[in-house]
């Protein structure tokens, strides 16, 4: 996604969402059909759309990765809006580690977004997607993080069985934004907006995530 041309300062970090958009296998697609059409039976379009909740920007909740874990819709909202830093850690591999950040984070805000590929992967499903390093989620936890976002689909790789990121975030009470798209946004500091819905049985939530300059 590129600057908004019409509103200086704001970047719009969220992929569309549509019927090709990937999902991670096995995992319900985004489809929609009409239930309603501008005409003799109607005044008004209306659509029906399903769609797993991971698919395009979207905040995990901790139901998600813990069986005992809270929905998304009981989340408090504080996490997924204010002040945020954005660090490139390009092609570093499986998993980001603190050697490719530490440039950028020995002070770090509440929140964190990596970007891991010069262009977001977001026509195909990535089974080469970059995750985070648990060693270098728990280190920004200790120092004070409470969100943490990625330009992939998730924070561990993708063939990742135990999901060892996931567990550090879920022991130490930290919330996940995934597959957004930095692609053209610089090192620094914003403003992040990226507030879920408030389904209240939902292990996810999509989210129209973007950032604002600091003034």
């Amino acid at each position: 996604m590129t600057r908004s041309d019409d509103t200086p300062g704001l970047w719009d970090i969220s992929p569309p969402v549509h019927a090709a958009s990937p999902s991670y296998p096995g995992d319900a697609p985004y489809r929609q059909r009409w239930t309603a059409r501008i005409g003799a039976g109607s005044v008004v379009n209306v659509s029906e759309i399903s769609l797993s909740p991971h698919i395009g920007a979207h905040a995990d909740a901790p139901l998600h990765y813990d069986p005992h874990g809270a929905a998304i819709g009981a989340l408090a909202l504080a996490p997924f809006i204010g002040p945020c830093r954005v660090v490139h850690a390009i092609d570093c591999g499986p998993r980001v580690q603190w050697r490719h950040v530490a440039h950028a984070l020995a002070a770090p805000p509440p929140r964190v977004l990596v970007r891991t590929r010069v262009q977001a992967v977001v026509e195909r499903w990535d089974e080469a997607l970059s995750g985070l390093e648990p060693a270098l989620v728990q280190r920004l936890a200790d120092a004070g993080v409470q969100l943490l976002g990625i330009d992939s689909a998730s924070i561990d790789p993708a063939d990742s069985l135990e999901l060892s990121s996931h567990q550090v975030v879920r022991q130490r009470g930290l919330r996940v934004l995934e597959n957004l798209v930095l692609d053209a946004v610089p090192e620094g500091d914003y403003e992040l907006i990226a507030l879920p819905l408030k389904l209240m049985g939902a292990d996810a939530s999509p989210v129209r995530a973007i950032l604002r300059t600091l003034r």
